[in-house]
């Protein structure tokens, strides 16, 4: 499953942790190596391949004992768990490689003795506020899967256990996440078809969890993975005419659209205080930013970010300051409605000026400026980027993306859009 946040191929300003095949490997090292932070090891090639291998119980690492725990080792400084390729997360699970990593701990790869299946297991920090987090996640998980019996809205969770002090949380074994899909694509954008599907299936989660009354508050694509991790190459006529390089004439497709939404260790309950600050910069909403409290819409507004990244190919807002943010908003959607600046906290009041949005007189830089005036409006993004249904997509966006959070869409009431109801002659 692809916790991890951060490509080193990123084009974007924002930070994410490296995948497995994205690090140089030393085959040296995979057989004697202990693993932690940024290192990765040559286990196996690909996760279609440890997914269809029949004798995944009997691998086993020269000196290691097939179903018995490693020696004890301290954590690395951070409080990550030490580990080595082949050893066993108790012993029903022995690790076959590192996935992923983030702020909370690592995500392994492991082969499940007793259901004889991979399985991806979330080992967190041995540190007491990631202990508390991972916890709430568990509880979380648990009514999600409670209600969620066919699974096919949010990732299921298989298992949790306590390790050595490290809360490990085992789920089923995904595909890549969207956000990978997109890099691996060149930043291509995807079809407005396979758009269309992927916005339908994360509306019906969203809508599924608010029912539940919780609220995500963590929604964008590294957080939504594909089910399956099969793909087909097909020509992209856009570029095969203007591009010599090998390989760039042709894009990939997932041959299945099935998502499933993850992570959800910042999920909030709908009675908890609602006045911190939550969502990863580029998908949050402006009630955040302003401190205005946030509430069910702040997910909508994420989604609305998801769905102009999978139309364009690159992140709507991209910036790390707030007021930078605030103004390429106003750029692409229009003006922040005055009630909503009227009603800013404390922290907030140096945004605002008379007013309005203290720019660009605000501005940190004159190139700040300039990344806020080459965006385009909304209705010009989308008519460069979608072939057809552009009316209807338009329209939907602009009622995920309203600033006043009361008349922001329903994730219900985008379910019953045109967008997604109307008869479509092109389907994915």
């Amino acid at each position: 499953m692809d916790y991890s946040t951060e490509f080193s191929m990123d084009r974007r300003p924002r930070k994410r942790a490296k995948l497995a095949w994205e690090i140089p490997q030393t085959h040296s090292k995979a057989h004697s190596g202990i693993y932690c932070g940024q290192e990765f090891a040559n286990a196996t090639t690909s996760y279609g391949t440890l997914r269809v291998l029949p004798d995944h119980a009997g691998l086993s690492i020269k000196g290691l004992a097939e179903r018995g725990s490693p020696q004890w080792r301290d954590d690395d400084k951070d409080g990550h768990y030490m580990f080595a390729l082949g050893e066993n997360l108790t012993s029903r699970y022995k690790i076959l490689r590192k996935i992923g990593e983030g702020t909370f701990g690592q995500v392994l790869e492991c082969w499940d003795r007793e259901t004889r299946e991979m399985v991806a297991i979330k080992v967190v920090r041995s540190v007491k506020k990631y202990r508390e987090a991972a916890m709430l996640e568990v509880d979380v998980l648990q009514l999600i899967g409670k209600y969620d019996r066919n699974g096919s809205r949010c990732v299921q969770i298989r298992n949790w256990f306590d390790y050595r002090n490290h809360i490990c949380i085992v789920f089923e074994m995904l595909g890549p996440s969207l956000y990978d899909f997109l890099r691996k694509n060149n930043y291509r954008p995807f079809p407005v078809d396979l758009v269309r599907e992927l916005g339908r299936q994360l509306l019906e989660s969203v809508a599924f969890v608010h029912d539940l009354r919780l609220i995500h508050t963590d929604l964008k694509p590294e957080n939504i993975l594909f089910i399956s991790p099969e793909y087909v190459k097909v020509p992209d006529y856009k570029v095969m005419f203007r591009s010599p390089k090998e390989g760039t004439s042709y894009k990939r497709l997932p041959k299945s659209s099935a998502i499933k939404v993850i992570d959800f260790g910042s999920t909030a309950y709908e009675h908890q205080d609602h006045n911190y600050i939550v969502s990863t910069r580029h998908y949050r909403a402006p009630e955040v930013i302003l401190g205005l409290g946030w509430n069910f819409p702040c997910d909508i507004w994420s989604i609305g970010c998801i769905l102009v990244e999978l139309c364009s190919g690159e992140a709507l807002f991209q910036t790390h300051e707030n007021l930078e943010h605030l103004a390429m908003m106003e750029r692409v959607l229009g003006p922040i409605p005055p009630h909503m600046l009227k009603r800013v906290d404390r922290a907030a009041e140096k945004y605002i000026r008379r007013g309005r949005l203290n720019w660009p007189e605000g501005a940190v830089s004159r190139e700040s400026i300039k990344a806020v005036l080459k965006l385009p409006r909304l209705p010009n993004l989308v008519m460069q980027h979608v072939d057809h249904s552009a009316g209807e997509l338009l329209d939907l966006l602009q009622g995920l993306l309203r600033f006043d959070p009361i008349s922001r869409m329903k994730a219900h009431e985008a379910l019953r859009h045109p967008f997604f109801t109307r008869e479509h002659y092109q389907r994915y």
